[in-house]
């Protein structure tokens, strides 16, 4: 589909779900994925496995980007292991759903921490080894939450949204070192996190995409591999929804 062959590429969070999908699309076509996880180093290794069985190199890479010292440690394992860095997918996340009134203020912080500035702390880290090579990709995940909100998400949509200004403004800043900055905002995927919803809830949430289902954590990963391909190198600054009609 797309030759991402000598590309070097992190994902965040890629030990299951959304980012297990884009860490074996990437690999898929020519990628080194550095696989990264917070505390399941099992699920993680068996991705790194998937990828070598299939032909495809990686290694897996334990920190928590919600803190900045292991953003970094994150990126330098990247560097040492395969020289360069070209590819950054910023897709690790957690929900701490309640309603605003019950919300905690610890519920809120690990949301913001996790989703928003793990995004910032990973950037930050990339953005050195991409401008000194004068090339990158970096591409969040978002949500169609951070678009039009959820009840009883108000700190997971808070975040989202913020992804999209972040994602707006590192692109503008990048752009002269010929480093792209876009976002995938999905809808309602078939992961662990949707997993636990109740069955009414899908049903309407499968009503409203007008696709009539549910997307697969491919249908993102799809996305990311052309957002982080040389044909995408005319796209930044840009939310892409995908959603199947979602959000509409």
């Amino acid at each position: 589909m797309f030759d991402l062959h000598g590309r070097v590429a992190v994902v965040t969070g890629s030990s299951r779900g959304i980012g297990r999908a884009i860490a074996k699309a990437l690999a898929a076509q020519g990628a080194n994925v550095v696989v990264n996880y917070v505390s399941n180093a099992g699920a993680a290794q068996e991705v790194v496995e998937e990828i070598r069985t299939a032909g495809g190199e990686a290694i897996a890479v334990q920190a928590d980007v919600s803190r900045m010292e292991d953003a970094q440690r994150l990126i330098d394992a990247a560097l040492e292991a395969f020289g360069r860095l070209d590819i950054l997918v910023n897709n690790a996340g957690i929900t701490r759903d309640n309603l605003l009134v019950r919300m905690s203020e610890e519920e809120w912080d690990a949301v913001l921490d996790t989703n928003l500035k793990g995004a910032f702390h990973a950037m930050k880290a990339a953005a050195r080894p991409m401008m000194r090579q004068r090339y990158g990709r970096i591409i969040s995940i978002s949500s169609v939450s951070g678009l039009a909100g959820n009840a009883g998400q108000a700190n997971y949509s808070a975040a989202k949204a913020g992804i999209h200004g972040l994602t707006k403004a590192v692109a503008r800043e990048l752009a002269s070192r010929n480093i792209t900055v876009n976002a995938v905002a999905p809808g309602f995927v078939e992961t662990d996190l949707t997993a636990g919803l109740p069955e009414e809830l899908k049903a309407k949430a499968i009503e409203y995409t007008l696709l009539g289902r549910m997307g697969k954590p491919e249908d993102i990963a799809a996305a990311v591999v052309f957002l982080a391909s040389d044909e995408a190198g005319f796209i930044t600054g840009q939310v892409l929804a995908v959603d199947g009609g979602l959000a509409l």
